[in-house]
Formats: C-alpha cells, structure tokens, sequence
C-alpha cells in the first residue's frame, strides 16, 4: 500500500486539534498484509522471546490481574485462538524494529501526519507493537511518556482519555515513570471518568491523545488486533530528561522540583544530571521485576493457562 495514502477522511479541524485533544481518524492500514492472519501467525511464530509480552489481564476478588507468560509450544494460529478464547493479551513489542516494512509504513503515516499538521515536530524516534487481545480484555489506567496512537486493526474497543494534567496525572506520576516504571500503579478513582473523553474504535479507525494523557482500555467483545505507535521529538525528548531529572531530585535528594523547563540553565543542569546517573542503580535498582514467566500455554491444557511460579501441573 506504499502509494496509497493511508489517512482518508482528514479534515481541518484534525489540524488545528491534533497534540491538543484526543482525535478519531479513518486509516486504510488493516487493508495491508503486514496484518493478515496468515502473516500474524507467522509474525508470531519467529518473534524473539525478549520482545514479546503475553499477559494476562482482568480483575479478581477485587485485585487487577497482571501476570506475563510465555507461548510455550503453540503455533502463532493456536496462539491467536488461545487469545480469542481467555483473558490474554500478547504485545510484539519494537515490531517496526524487527521488520523494516512496519517502520516504512510508519514512516509513510508521520508523512503525511507533518503535511497536515504545521505545527507537528516529526519524531526523530518511533516505534510500534502490535496487540492482539482477548474479547473482554482490559488494559487499566496509565500514561505514556512518548507521543502516542492508537492504530485499530480488527476488532472493537473503548478508550476513556483523560485529561493531561493534575489530579489525573501529576508531575510527579511522570517522574515515577520514568524512574521507576510504575505506568500501571497510578491512582485512579471511578469519579474521574465523569472527565474523560470516550472513544470506542472500529478496524480503520485511529486515536491520538495529548502527551501523558492517562487511559485505559476495554476490547467490546471481540478479539481486537490493533497497533500502538509511541514516537518522540525534541520537544518530547526534553520533557523525558526533565521527568527523569526531578524524579531524581525528589526520590534521590529529598528536593521538591519546581521547575518543568526545556530550556535555559536549569535544563541544561539537569540535562548533566539526569545523564551521569541514568545507568546507574540509582535509576535501575527500585524498579519492579515485571518480567518474571509466570504461566505458559500447552497443548495438555488448551482452555487454561499452566501456572509456572510452583507446580508446573497446576492450571490458573
């Protein structure tokens, strides 16, 4: 689809409101074979293990469920039917990484996204994953850091957004994330969805959002294929030092910041800052184990997940 466009119904005041306000457009990407069943499956198949993520998800006794596994040994069909099936949700993560014809059908997209929007910076960084959900899949209220999309592929969902700023994400909920990646454990009260804005999303169908606009997800029934593109400008880039710097200051030195600069000496000082320590455990060693394997799919249980944390015989 290289010399189709891929926006079709864009008109001025998706212009004027992209960056400011969440924005529904029509695309024509699930018209590609990049997201054919047949090419999924294999997609899926010869995915390396470190960027892929299967989780289950939902809400138990009251308590969100979150928990990683692994394919074991199903094919990317089985895999897909497993999904349509239960409560999981598998992410391909850097997928624009792993095969260079999703990063030129990004490419393309922020195109024609610059020839749109005059005031649009485009990211000198992108990347996608593609997620394929459960019917009742939920994905719970968080924010990103990057600039982000949401690319409806196949399926229905619904997407509350948020407003970006205090009390429904706060500085220091960014500083949290970036330091300790705790997107997942920000507050939220049912009040605030009286101020979100809601949005189901039908196959070529597609979101943007404020930066750091919180959101969350619930698939409407079916199992949902879609593609999340996060990308970063200047702009963006600055915004991630100074979360970084301050969660520092706050966390590290006992220091309130004030001020949430990109530029000029206070920038610039934690621009040095935020660099020395960045790889360092001060960033590193509080940040949760989100990656242990706690369940795989197997042919001997096809309606269930084998729990992996004690008995291998025993089926969440």
């Amino acid at each position: 689809m290289a010399a189709d466009r891929i926006f079709s119904n864009w008109d001025d005041t998706h212009s004027v409101l992209w960056g400011h306000a969440p924005i529904r457009l029509a695309h024509n990407m699930h018209k590609s074979p990049l997201f054919s069943m047949d090419h999924l499956a294999e997609l899926i198949e010869h995915y390396p293990r470190e960027h892929y993520s299967l989780m289950q998800t939902g809400v138990k006794e009251g308590k969100r469920i979150w928990r990683q596994g692994d394919i074991g040994n199903f094919s990317g069909r089985q895999v897909i039917d497993a999904i349509s099936r239960g409560d999981l949700w598998l992410n391909l993560r850097m997928v624009s990484d792993i095969d260079s014809r999703y990063s030129d059908l990004l490419a393309q997209m922020f195109t024609e996204i610059g020839e749109k929007v005059p005031h649009f910076a485009l990211p000198h960084q992108y990347n996608a994953g593609i997620l394929i959900s459960a019917p009742k899949a939920q994905v719970h209220y968080h924010a990103d850091l990057p600039g982000q999309s949401l690319i409806q592929i196949a399926g229905r969902k619904r997407v509350h957004i948020y407003p970006s700023n205090p009390p429904f994400v706060t500085p220091k909920n960014l500083e949290d994330i970036q330091l300790f990646e705790l997107e997942l454990d920000m507050p939220y009260h049912e009040w605030y969805d009286r101020y979100a804005t809601v949005l189901d999303l039908e196959p070529g169908q597609m979101l943007n959002w404020p930066l750091n606009a919180p959101h969350r997800v619930d698939n409407l029934g079916t199992v949902n294929i879609s593609m999340t593109v996060g990308y970063e400008n200047e702009e963006i880039r600055r915004t991630r030092i100074v979360n970084l710097a301050n969660g520092l200051l706050r966390n590290r030195f006992g220091y309130t910041p004030k001020s949430r600069s990109l530029k000029g000496p206070a920038f610039w000082g934690k621009a040095v800052m935020q660099k020395a320590l960045r790889n360092t455990s001060w960033v590193k060693r509080e940040r949760k184990a989100r990656n242990e394997i706690e369940f795989r799919l197997d042919h001997d249980h096809p309606e269930q997940v084998v729990n992996l944390s004690n008995d291998l015989s025993k089926a969440a």
